[in-house]
């Protein structure tokens, strides 16, 4: 039996080498995408037999969730982090980008194509849940009344719909117009972002650090 706060040299050893495993599965997403993830290549990699290693990882499937598990904890972590610092919504925004430039292939995992046959676990949903808590937060308007679209502006028939549809914002009780000023904030900095970290601004002659800024400026204002 463990005593509380330690470790037996057993499980030190099981950590370690799931930690080699994960390290190992970054290396073949870098390479190759998460669809070419594959078990086996890694445990030959590692010496080991495949069923060995899957004794650490019952399948590719779990691999993925862990790899996913600890990419959403980290960012919730950084976001959850910054505000607590007093980051405001473009404060968050720029935690947002040195998270995603830190770890393209972390970023990619969670926030690009999805891997075929693969649902993420209920608990995952729950820890991005944590990430657009913090933006809801973060994107209250200082004026809620000066926020409010008048009837028949295009701001107004979204906000409409995003109160019927605010599944995405899970229980927080942010109000239309916040959900607005979020949604907008979190679809077009990861279109900037995904564009950038695919190699998509390459050759047109641009910094993408001056499109990124001037697009917080104006989901700030």
């Amino acid at each position: 039996m463990t005593v509380a706060g330690k470790e037996t040299p057993r499980e030190r050893y099981r950590a370690q080498l799931r930690a080699e495993i994960k390290q190992r599965a970054w290396e073949q997403i870098a390479a190759a995408g998460a669809p070419g993830l594959s078990l086996n290549a890694i445990a030959k990699q590692m010496g080991m037999s495949g069923p060995a290693l899957y004794r650490y990882f019952a399948s590719r499937d779990e691999l993925i969730t862990e790899l996913i598990r600890d990419a959403y904890r980290s960012l919730a972590d950084t976001m959850r982090t910054a505000a607590a610092s007093g980051a405001d919504l473009a404060g968050l925004g720029h935690a947002l980008r040195t998270w995603a430039l830190d770890d393209p292939q972390r970023y990619f995992l969670v926030y690009g194509t999805p891997v075929p046959g693969y649902h993420a676990p209920d608990d995952i949903t729950m820890i991005a849940s944590e990430i657009m808590d913090a933006l809801l937060d973060a994107a209250h308007p200082a004026d809620a009344a000066a926020n409010t679209p008048p009837d028949g502006h295009p701001d107004a028939r979204l906000e409409a719909h995003l109160a019927q549809h605010r599944q995405w914002a899970a229980d927080h009780p942010a109000a239309p117009a916040t959900l607005r000023r979020a949604l907008r904030f979190w679809t077009r900095l990861h279109g900037i972002l995904s564009l950038e970290l695919a190699g998509h601004f390459t050759g047109m002659g641009l910094d993408p650090v001056e499109l990124y800024d001037s697009e917080l400026r104006h989901l700030t204002q």
